[in-house]
């Protein structure tokens, strides 16, 4: 088991007595001692036996807005320093420690978000076979991956809404059970004239998409410490890239491209039955594994987070702040662009590479494949290094620009007629454009702490949504009227805008700051305080909140 603190617990497992003095900032006497970078304690407020409390809290003028960052009304500041909520059944936010469960939660979300991942692909990878069963035009195909995108905009709030009252595990189970039931209604659809049916099946997993993509970064917020969250969100977001990884190989090669409508269906209907049992075996582990939260919150920030949070928060209050926010705004913009960038080439790749190479549609899923591992690899790379690192602003940028550089270059050598170097050019880009994904989620947590993870992961999905089906339809017609190349230069010139985007984006790295709120020097000066603390217990009140 990892702490976050070498000090926070004996050889045996027993906190020491002054753990909670250390875990828990906000429940500080001193008057030197902050809880948030932003919420200080009152000077008026003195530790004396025979003074109370004051009844009001002083808030920095930068979150005097925020209803949701309220200090909770009842936490009890106790002798040496210890806090307990003064409500019954809520866990100790004193003791910061993580648990052994947050791995085979963090793999059972990765293995369910693959298998929608790969629902979402499962078309665009081999779209002409699919427009000569169903005898569909490219555009209908086309729509079967931008109905993920066009769905999630309309019922993010909803979804949120859900996140924040009932919690993670209502969402996961959620999702997971609208997947399962989008995979076995898709199995409806093996006769040509059924394509009605599996467009159905399609929006079905597309609506469970919603109640996944916003989920990476709380996950690792709610259950990994301080030093893990950055890897966490990066294997939670692993999980999705590796479904697309996977949609672009299976496919072709589960499905030959035949004339044979019979055949067709028979190797058609092995796919879908075989996803549909993935789907109900991982829907079956997210009931057995999933849990709403640990016992003990995992970080300080965490904690904190906890101790502020608020259960009547308004999500429009929640949003009008994230939007003044200007740094968070300028990320949602540039995550858009190169997610929805992303999003554009992965439906489009198979008609761009038979475009160029005629009857290579196992190289096609191939070289998607190349992009999406490639960029997993980078993903957990970024990942590391800002646990590591904490470089956030410098890491983003850095990835951002190679990211253009990369599909500079893939755009150069896609129609030279030699498609090893095609692999190494689409796997390059790849490593950066997809490795940039989880460097979002993980920036807007830091730049909107303490708002929720699922609310800013929401926004920044909404934006890829949107710039994915403009620049989807968008290149699409460019390519069948002008060619894959314009189509590839319209979108490196929205990357080229992104790029410059993010170097105005100021590093205020929020979450970072309230992780390091409590230094050793503070403690020994509580420690000096102790003697005249009183032993009875002193409430603090958030009257002028």
């Amino acid at each position: 088991m990892v702490n976050e603190d070498s000090n926070l617990e004996k050889r045996d497992g027993t906190p020491e007595p002054q753990s909670a003095l250390r875990a828990d900032p906000s429940t500080s006497a001193h008057p030197s001692t902050s809880a948030h970078p932003s919420i200080s304690a009152h000077p008026s407020v003195s530790a004396h036996q025979s003074v109370s409390a004051h009844p009001s809290v002083s808030i920095h003028p930068s979150v005097s807005a925020h209803p949701s960052s309220s200090a909770h009304p009842s936490i009890l500041a106790q002798q040496g320093g210890l806090a307990q909520p003064s409500i019954p059944g809520t866990e100790d936010l004193s003791v910061i420690k993580v648990s052994k469960r947050r791995w085979a939660v963090v793999l059972v979300f990765s293995c369910y978000s693959m298998c929608n991942a790969f629902q979402w692909i499962q078309y665009g990878s081999i779209s002409n076979i699919f427009m000569n069963f169903y005898g569909v035009s490219a555009f209908a195909i086309d729509w079967l991956s931008m109905c993920y995108m066009l769905t999630y905009i309309p019922l993010l709030l909803p979804v949120a809404w859900m996140l924040e009252k009932f919690g993670l595990r209502t969402v996961a189970l959620t999702g997971s059970a609208l997947n399962c039931l989008g995979a076995w209604v898709k199995l409806g659809s093996l006769k040509p004239h059924l394509f009605p049916v599996t467009v159905l099946g399609q929006v079905i997993c597309s609506v469970a998409q919603v109640f996944i993509l916003g989920m990476p970064s709380r996950i690792a917020s709610v259950w990994f410490g301080a030093n893990e969250v950055s890897t966490a969100c990066s294997i939670a977001v692993f999980g999705n890239q590796l479904g697309i990884a996977i949609g672009f190989l299976v496919p072709p090669v589960l499905v030959p491209n035949t004339n044979d409508q019979d055949k067709l269906a028979y190797h058609i209907s092995i796919m879908f039955y075989i996803i549909g049992g993935v789907a109900t075996l991982l829907f079956i582990l997210v009931i057995i594994v999933f849990k709403e939260k640990p016992k003990h919150p995992p970080s300080r920030a965490q904690s904190l987070s906890y101790a502020l949070s608020s259960p009547d928060a308004s999500y429009l209050s929640s949003i009008i702040r994230l939007f003044k926010n200007l740094n968070f705004v300028l990320l949602v913009i540039t995550y858009g662009l190169n997610a929805g960038a992303f999003y554009a080439l992965s439906t489009l790749l198979n008609r761009m590479v038979i475009f160029h190479y005629p009857g290579e549609e196992v190289n096609a899923g191939r070289i998607g494949l190349t992009i999406v591992i490639s960029g997993m690899l980078g993903a957990m790379i970024s990942g590391i290094w800002l646990d590591r690192s904490k470089t956030y602003k410098e890491t983003t940028l850095v990835v951002y620009i190679m990211t253009l550089v990369g599909m500079v270059v893939y755009t150069l050598t896609l129609n030279l007629g030699r498609l090893w170097v095609v692999f190494i050019t689409a796997g390059t880009m790849g490593f950066f454009m997809t490795g940039y994904l989880p460097l979002g989620f993980e920036f807007a947590v830091e730049l909107t702490y303490p708002e929720s993870e699922g609310m800013s992961s929401g926004l920044l999905n909404v934006s890829a949504q949107v710039f994915g089906i403009i620049f989807t339809i968008s290149q699409g017609q460019i390519i069948n009227n002008y060619g894959t190349m314009p189509g590839n230069i319209f979108l490196c010139v929205f990357l080229t805008l992104g790029a410059a985007l993010t170097a105005f984006i100021r590093a205020d790295l929020r979450r970072q700051k309230a992780n390091k709120e409590t230094p050793d020097n503070k403690l020994q000066e509580e420690e000096e305080e102790e003697s005249n603390t009183s032993k009875a217990p002193t409430t603090v009140s958030e009257e002028h909140l």
